[in-house]
């Protein structure tokens, strides 16, 4: 039987690393990755990424992404 988890929390993770090329989400080195915070909403995940993003916008091949960990804690869809 599964065990689902009820909150009414929606964390996000924000996270951003090197990628090996631009056709695919491979990061060069994952010890590297830069690990932002996780948040209580989605709009301040939004905010994070769009600071981190905005700060390496020289490098093309670095990429920031928001992770709706609210969504692996619920897979159900609860």
């Amino acid at each position: 039987m599964a065990t689902t988890i009820e909150s009414d929390q929606r964390l996000h993770l924000v996270f951003g690393g090197e990628l090996e090329n631009l056709d695919g989400v491979r990061f060069r080195d994952v010890k590297d990755l830069d690990i932002v915070g996780i948040y209580p909403d989605y709009a301040s995940a939004q905010a994070a990424w769009r600071a981190k993003a905005q700060a390496t916008v020289d490098s093309a091949q670095t990429r920031y992404f928001v992770v709706h960990l609210h969504r692996l804690l619920e897979p159900q869809g609860v």
